[in-house]
């Protein structure tokens, strides 16, 4: 076995990251390529699919050039990817169109029509979504065959974008459980296409990929592409898996008991589940996870946005100050956030500027500022926005418990996880420990992870897991702040039951 790399390509919304690691977890070296979404009218969110395509080829190219020599040990590569962003093709696996992305929510008439066909105790028990949205790509095959029926008529394949870049790189077509439970034509109790959903949408299951499993291999790379991109001939090619999955792979929440946050723009929470458990409340998504036969509690919500909305609009001289002494403005504002006691001297924020998802589900919900007097300065405003993150994710923590999942930890990922004073907040409000790993990008060390399986590195993800992610920081609750926190939290929740009335009220207006 001489090959001792692997390779993790991260296709996100605004750009593509791609790393190499070695058996170990090291990364060895990583390039990132960003690139501007299109919005051609209300509510559209395109990109065409060359400019993920030359990303991905240009940041590889990043790669090569800081890895030197062990360039040539690359076994194999996956992909984490985001989910529902649409790309139909034809016989050629030429895309027919720009990529629809997940933000766009053109197809409101077809969802709403699809919830009229389809309960949403149906749904929910079918596809593990509770509701049927926009940003399905089930609604957005709806919308292409009612509004653009040359293009419907012409496509041979419905891929997602992990689904299209496999069959760029190996000429097969083939998806997994993680991406495709959001589809919602995908059974994620039986692991085959949804017939009643396809049918209502207009599509048959010849259209779709073939299923296989997270860190499946798939195939060679072809040798065209291989030259192409500058990989040898022989690396092998895995599935990989929704990023928000691949996050929780390489943050160690593989076990059922496991959580993970992952806090950057929004905050994404993932739950580790042994079966397709369903929240009673049918609040939360549940979704296939990275690893076989395993699922997953997943959702989001506003998180480091708003915090970087209070920094752009309200904190020039903290961001002038950081820039001066090379730091970075989120650290200056964890610095003004010490300064403060737990519990913000009575100050709430509830977060939510772009609406409230799960538990809460409500897209009429808006930002606030509870409590406020003469005694509260910047630095109260930074620390209860802190807190109110770690609201949400007790908030959410609450419904998982409710469901007979029990917590044992935390995992934290994404920036969020470097604050020090952030994640102690967040150990105080939900009483559990918050663990941070030592791999920044735990999405691409996930599909890294998936790569190794799939190549025979190690025989199973636990194994994977177990040689590569490495543990940096562990916060304990402190008993004092937590009983504050208790209080708080409650005061929290009926913050939110009061003003919802109004929220319902003002998107009327």
């Amino acid at each position: 076995m001489t090959a001792r790399t692997v390779l993790a390509i991260d296709l996100g919304t605004t750009a593509v990251k791609c790393a190499l690691y070695d058996t170990t977890g090291h990364q060895v070296a990583d390039a990132a390529r960003e690139y501007q979404l299109g919005t051609p009218g209300p509510d559209r969110v395109e990109l065409d699919v060359e400019t993920y395509w030359a990303a991905i080829r240009n940041c590889l190219a990043d790669v090569w050039r800081r890895a030197g020599a062990r360039r040539g040990e690359v076994r194999a590569l996956a992909l984490s990817a985001q989910g529902e962003t649409l790309v139909p093709v034809d016989r050629t696996a030429t895309a027919l169109r720009p990529a629809i992305v997940w933000l766009d929510n053109r197809a409101t008439d077809e969802s709403a029509h699809l919830a009229q066909r389809f309960s949403s105790k149906d749904l929910y028990e079918t596809t593990g979504q509770p509701q049927m949205l926009a940003a399905w790509p089930a609604a957005k095959i709806l919308w292409l065959t009612r509004h653009e029926p040359r293009t419907a008529e012409r496509t041979h394949r419905y891929l997602l974008i992990e689904d299209y870049v496999l069959a760029r790189l190996t000429g097969e077509y083939v998806t997994e459980g993680s991406l495709a439970t959001s589809t919602c034509y995908w059974n994620f109790r039986t692991k085959k296409w949804w017939p009643e959903m396809l049918e209502a949408i207009g599509i048959s299951q010849s259209q779709l990929p073939d299923i296989v499993e997270p860190g499946a291999p798939v195939g060679r790379v072809l040798p065209q592409i291989a030259d192409e991109l500058g990989l040898d001939r022989s690396t092998l090619v895995c599935a990989g898996a929704l990023d928000q999955a691949c996050g929780a792979i390489g943050g160690g929440n593989t076990a059922p008991g496991e959580f993970s946050e992952n806090t950057g723009a929004a905050v994404a929470i993932c739950s580790t589940l042994d079966a397709p458990r369903l929240d009673p409340q049918a609040a939360v998504p549940v979704h296939y996870h990275g690893i076989p036969d395993t699922y997953m509690f997943h959702t989001f919500s506003g998180g480091g946005i708003v915090l970087k909305w209070f920094r752009d609009a309200f904190c020039e001289p903290q961001s002038q100050l950081a820039a001066r002494a090379g730091r970075a403005a989120y650290d200056v504002l964890g610095d003004l956030a010490a300064t403060v006691p737990a519990g913000a001297d009575g100050l709430l924020v509830l977060p939510h500027l772009q609406g409230a998802m799960a538990p809460e589900n409500n897209e009429d919900a808006r930002g606030a500022l509870v409590g406020l007097t003469l005694q509260h300065t910047r630095a109260h405003v930074v620390r209860a926005i802190m807190e109110s993150i770690a609201f949400v994710v007790r908030r959410n923590i609450d419904v998982f418990t409710s469901a007979g999942v029990a917590i044992r930890e935390i995992r934290a990922l994404g920036g969020g996880s470097r604050s020090g004073i952030w994640k102690q907040i967040e150990a105080d409000v939900t009483g559990r420990p918050v663990v941070t790993t030592a791999e920044p990008n735990a999405a691409a060390l996930g599909a890294a992870i998936l790569a190794g399986v799939g190549a025979g590195e190690w025989a199973t993800i636990d194994q994977g897991v177990d040689a590569t992610v490495r543990v940096a920081t562990t916060y304990e609750p402190q008993a004092a702040a937590a009983a504050v926190y208790e209080e708080r939290y409650a005061q929290y929740v009926a913050a939110y039951d009061a003003l919802a009335p109004y929220f319902a009220h003002a998107s009327r207006a």
